[in-house]
């Protein structure tokens, strides 16, 4: 059983994931660090595994921090979240994204 405790980091998560925009990625701790949660880097793959059913949360847009998918490859999920970033012009060298490139943060810093 979710605590109240958990739905409410839930959907801190999942509005912080809806803010990264097509084309970029993110990875568990920056979403973690970005919604007040810093050091839980899991509990945004929890939050995630447990999103309701037609969420319009872009789950596939959150990655580990070394570029790679974190479902395992042979994973039907795998190839869904590899196929909806291609989609979105992520691009994969060796099954890790650049994330000096696609980096939704990252982009942002450069910017300031």
């Amino acid at each position: 059983m979710r605590t109240k405790q958990a739905l409410s980091n839930y959907q801190l998560i999942w509005e912080t994931v809806r803010q990264i925009p097509r084309g970029r990625v993110a990875t568990y701790g920056e979403i973690a660090e970005q919604a007040g949660v810093p050091g839980q880097a899991r509990l945004v793959g929890y939050a995630l595994h447990n999103l309701p059913a037609k969420s319009d949360v872009p789950w596939h847009r959150v990655i580990n921090s070394q570029g790679r998918i974190s479902l395992p490859g042979g994973n039907s999920g795998y190839q869904r979240q590899k196929r909806l970033l291609l989609k979105e012009g992520v691009a994969f060298a060796e099954d890790r994204v650049d994330l000096a490139r696609f980096g939704w943060l990252r982009a942002l810093r450069k910017r300031k």
